[in-house]
């Protein structure tokens, strides 16, 4: 079990490397690819070439900042008991959009806070207190999870309100992340894979419905199924995407001269960003970004297991939680920009413009190093204690 007493102070030398060199990888391409993207529509539309980048380098400083403070002040057993305030914190920036004054509304989309001068995306912070609430629900309930309907449909309760208030805004494609993550979460936690069947039909169903109870999603839908039959039309965006990657080849044209970010592609520098990267660098760099993620997710979950190994559940979960909401994240952008999935407002994390995801990425980032240096931290004690 997990020792009352905070274990360690974090250390450098306790660091996960390769995670941590990784998720810096990703936010250094995400800054080149950023410029590369911006460069045109900052120029054309507010005279400055570089205005995305520069405050895109700024949401980087700022979130490298937060991370470094996260991993140093924030002990695991202190966030642990703090976990009973992370549903309120989220469903009370959900709310605050709808406040006069504060929301803001773009492309019909009311998605954005403004405050003091800087725009902040509330599902943003969602994703994380969501995956906190239910960490600490599963640490405290896992035995009722895995034996009872009760204990597995209070979290499923919580997210049904969460989600009716993500798709006020509306955004669908935060909806998507948090089911997948809170399937993901209570699947790990041992509930029974019949009650997944179960629900899974109920919410295909429901799905379905909240898919074609708007004009716009049922227009997404059929675009994505066939693209080229209104390619100037509803299937303007994934086609010039398409185009993008036929234009890398193997290669790709070279960095900063695509084609398709010269007002071809909308949002190129944020949804679509990884259409310019991929017609850029090619299939080469393509991979080579891919299997960086991979990496990237792959040492959270390994690290995941070793935490849930010792019996430190909340510990366990909450690393599964920011695991499965990268890797959502990343699928649901990939296969959008592919073509493989319907068009979806969310971002690549350390990749796409985005001050709100990127210092919500940060933050995830450090906690999951947090945890790994605590755990190596009580390997380190406990082997001194077997030699002595």
């Amino acid at each position: 079990m997990m020792p009352a007493l905070t274990l360690l102070r974090p250390s450098l030398q306790r660091l996960d490397m390769p995670l941590l060199c990784a998720a810096l990888g990703l936010a250094l391409l995400g800054l080149v690819m950023v410029a590369s993207a911006s460069l045109q529509i900052a120029d054309m539309r507010l005279g400055q070439p570089f205005y995305f980048a520069l405050r895109h380098a700024v949401y980087l400083g700022m979130g490298l900042t937060l991370g470094v403070a996260v991993y140093m002040l924030v002990s695991m057993a202190w966030l642990e008991k703090l976990r009973v305030l992370a549903l309120p914190a989220s469903i009370a920036v959900l709310l605050m959009l709808f406040i006069p004054g504060l929301g803001r509304e773009v492309n019909g989309s009311l998605r954005w806070l403004n405050l003091a001068g800087f725009t902040v995306q509330p599902s943003e912070i969602a994703k994380l207190g969501f995956v906190m609430y239910l960490a600490g629900y599963v640490a405290v309930r896992k035995q009722a999870l895995e034996t009872t309907w009760q204990a597995f449909l209070i979290p499923l309760a919580v997210l049904g309100m969460l989600a009716v208030l993500l798709l006020m805004q509306p955004d669908f494609g935060a909806v998507v992340v948090l089911g997948v993550a809170a399937m993901g979460m209570l699947f790990l936690a041992g509930v029974p894979t019949r009650r997944f069947l179960i629900l899974a039909l109920l919410l295909s169903g429901l799905a379905a419905l909240v898919a074609f109870a708007q004009p716009y999603r049922v227009a997404r839908l059929m675009s994505f199924m066939d693209p080229w039959a209104d390619q100037f039309g509803s299937g303007y965006q994934l086609t010039q995407s398409l185009i993008a990657f036929g234009r890398g080849h193997l290669a790709g044209v070279g960095l900063g001269n695509s084609v398709q970010k010269l007002f071809y592609l909308p949002e190129a520098h944020t949804d679509f960003v990884y259409a310019v990267l991929a017609e850029e660098l090619g299939l080469i760099g393509n991979l080579m970004m891919i299997g960086v993620f991979g990496l990237l997710i792959a040492r959270i979950f390994l690290l995941g297991g070793r935490l849930e190994a010792r019996g430190w559940q909340f510990h366990a979960q909450l690393v599964y939680g920011i695991a499965l909401v990268f890797s959502t994240q990343v699928l649901i952008n990939l296969g959008v920009n592919m073509g493989l999935l319907p068009t979806k407002g969310l971002t690549l994390p350390f990749v796409s413009y985005g001050g709100s995801s990127l210092l919500i990425s940060a933050v995830m980032i450090a906690l999951v190093l947090r945890a790994g240096t605590e755990l190596k931290g009580y390997e380190e004690r406990e082997r001194g204690r077997v030699r002595a």
